[in-house]
Order: structure tokens, then C-alpha cells, then sequence
């Protein structure tokens, strides 16, 4: 492309950011005082660049998304959620931060930090009588999220769920994990592994809808195996930091174990550090889980468990913003969609790219970048 070309390509750009946005800096003036009186390339180049950058930086009030989708508002959306603070959800939140950028909305992220339900729903609410323009829950509880869900929606409030589900609920769509075909598929992998032995299963919160299905489902597959496997379900609670010493504390008093498996993000990280600790591979203990923090990958790598699945995190924040603004952007033409964010194994062999590539899309980067 010539000088003349890469100019007047400028001009156009300007122009057409001049009429959207109106008023400010004469950018045309000073392009024409430049690029067209014979800026090289380069310069014009740099120009261009920055007419980029302009239009990124108005995404935050619509400005870049609205090339695509026409005029809108910056629609704001929150996110309730049941661990507000447990890594797991760093990644989540990231998702939800880049869609908001580039659709030009915003999202608030708020709820409980151990999974107090009350708080939650009180989250909920809030969202409601503030007048969110959408609202994703993470929907622990089976019954308790009924009646705000229809009143946000009786509202006019487009509801989805994350993360976790319930039957029953009128939430337009559920982005997140099969969970009880997530915990089938690690009884599976206990049964091959195992054998006969007590096999003791680690669970944060029992009952919470974003985790005993997966509970269940192993303890299923186990027991349709046919297979002399006792399992033991152990509650582990909520704050990671309670985890590590509740497995460590059933290790020791069952010590002929020869399988834990966790069905929890901080419950494998703590898993695999007590594996470590204690130097359980050599005893002949198996061990596995789900979710892939920092620390769970590295450990993974160094083969203290055998295996954790991943769910992508990062998608199910991204994905509700987007159902989320695509509902609001198309008057409820379009948006709300059922995506199961996958259940994939990652194990000794595979967990190499997780361990190399610090990125968002993994919770271990702030930093923006396209992983090649």
C-alpha cells in the first residue's frame, strides 16, 4: 500500500470515529498537517496504529462494539458467585473482564466467599433492584435461587447460570461443566487404577450443586463396576486452607488407602500436596482430581497425582457476557445458548503447554497475549 493509500485510510478512520464520537481534538486537521504533507510510512503506520488504540479505549461506552452491532448502551452485568475469592475463578473473571472489553460493557463480580447461600441470594437481589442489565449465578443450591431467578426475569433481567445448575430453575441457559458425567468419567479412571481398596473421594462443600453431581457420578461408576472399592466421601470445607490438613488428618487414620481422588479445585491442589508430603506415590497410592491451578499443574508434572480435569474456566466468564449482551443487543432475538465448557483429562504427558504458556485463559498471566 502507498503513502497516499496508508494517509487517506487514516483520514477515513478518524473521520468516522469524528462523526460517532463528536467534538474534542480536529484529528482530521492534524492528519492532513502530517500524513497527507508527506509523513512516511512508518509515521502513518504509527498513526494508524494509534486510531486502534483510540477505538479500543472507547470500548468501555460501546464505542468499539458498536460498529458491529449498531448503537447500544454500556450494559452492565454481575456475575454472583459462590467462592468469590478461590483462585479457581481467576481465570472466570478474566473471561468476563475481555468480553466486557470488547463488547463495551461492564460486569461486577460479587456474592459470597464460602459459600453462604443467603449472601449469595442477597447478591442476587441486589442485582435485581439495582437494575443489572444481566446477571449470571452460580446456582450451588437446587432450590433457594427459584424465586429471585423469576423475579429478575419477571423483571426483565436476562438470568443465566454458571458453573453450577439446577433443575427446575428458569434461568435462560447454563454455561459450565456435565459435572455428573465429569465425576462418572474419574470413576471410570478410579476403577481401572484401584482395583480393590478403600478409595477415599474429597469434597469442599457436599451437597453444593457444583459438586456432589460430580461425587455422585463416581460413586456411581464405582459401584456399577461391581468391584470390592469402599469409597468414603470427606468433606473438606470451603477455604483452602482448611483443605490440606482435612486429607491429610483421613490419610492417616486409613492408611491402607490406596486411592484419594478429589472433585474440587483447592481439594487436588491440597491432594497432591499431602501426595507430596508424604511421599504417597511410593506407597502405591493413587491419586486424581479436578481444575488446574498453578500449583495443581506443577505438581501434576511432577507426578505426585495421576491426572485433573479441566473444565475451562476462563469460558464461563467470557460466554455469559456474550449470551448476556447478544440477548440485550438483539431485543431477546438471540443470545441464550447451552455450552458445556468441556471435560477434558490432562495428565503427566499433557500438562506440558499448561506449565509453559502463562495466560489468562489459565488464571497464571495477567498479561494479554496470543499464545503461538
Amino acid at each position: 500500500m502507498s503513502d497516499s493509500d496508508l494517509s487517506q485510510e487514516a483520514v477515513e478512520r478518524l473521520e468516522y470515529m469524528d462523526e460517532r464520537q463528536g467534538g474534542g481534538f480536529d484529528r482530521r486537521a492534524f492528519l492532513r498537517r502530517t500524513a497527507l504533507t508527506g509523513a512516511a510510512a512508518g509515521s502513518v503506520s504509527t498513526i494508524l496504529a494509534a486510531c486502534g488504540s483510540s477505538s479500543s479505549s472507547s470500548a468501555s461506552s460501546g464505542g468499539g462494539s458498536e460498529s458491529v452491532f449498531g448503537k447500544h448502551k454500556s450494559y452492565k452485568f454481575v456475575f454472583v458467585n459462590h467462592v468469590t475469592t478461590n483462585p479457581f475463578f481467576t481465570p472466570t473473571q478474566y473471561g468476563a473482564a475481555d468480553a466486557c472489553k470488547l463488547l463495551g460493557c461492564s460486569y461486577q463480580w460479587t456474592g459470597s466467599e464460602n459459600s453462604n447461600v443467603s449472601q449469595m441470594v442477597n447478591a442476587l437481589n441486589t442485582a435485581v433492584t439495582s437494575g443489572a442489565d444481566g446477571i449470571a449465578v452460580a446456582l450451588i443450591d437446587p432450590h433457594a435461587f427459584n424465586a429471585p431467578v423469576e423475579a429478575a426475569i419477571k423483571a426483565g433481567i436476562p438470568v443465566l447460570a454458571y458453573n453450577a445448575d439446577a433443575v427446575g430453575n428458569a434461568r435462560l441457559a447454563y454455561i459450565g461443566q456435565d459435572l455428573k458425567l465429569a465425576g462418572e468419567k474419574m470413576g471410570e479412571r478410579i476403577i481401572s487404577a484401584v482395583g480393590s481398596a478403600v478409595d477415599g473421594l474429597f469434597i469442599a462443600t457436599p451437597g453444593s450443586a457444583n459438586l456432589q453431581p460430580r461425587i455422585e457420578g463416581a460413586e456411581k461408576a464405582v459401584k456399577s463396576s461391581g468391584k470390592p472399592i469402599t469409597t468414603h466421601s470427606v468433606a473438606t470445607g470451603a477455604a483452602v486452607a482448611q483443605e490440606e490438613p482435612a486429607i491429610e488428618a483421613w490419610y492417616k487414620s486409613h492408611a491402607s488407602a490406596k486411592g484419594m481422588y478429589a472433585v474440587d479445585g483447592g481439594s487436588t491442589e491440597s491432594l497432591a500436596k499431602i501426595m507430596q508430603k508424604l511421599g504417597l506415590v511410593n506407597k502405591g497410592v493413587k491419586a486424581g482430581g479436578f481444575d488446574l491451578t498453578e500449583q495443581t499443574q506443577k505438581l501434576l508434572s511432577e507426578g505426585n497425582i495421576e491426572f485433573t480435569i479441566d473444565q475451562q474456566p476462563y469460558l464461563q466468564g467470557f460466554l455469559p457476557v456474550l449470551e448476556l449482551f447478544m440477548y440485550k443487543v438483539s431485543g431477546t432475538l438471540t443470545g441464550p445458548a447451552e455450552v458445556n465448557t468441556g471435560l477434558k483429562f490432562v495428565d503427566k504427558e499433557t500438562v506440558g503447554p499448561y506449565l509453559k504458556t502463562k495466560t489468562r485463559y489459565e488464571g497464571t498471566s495477567s498479561a494479554v497475549t496470543v499464545v503461538s
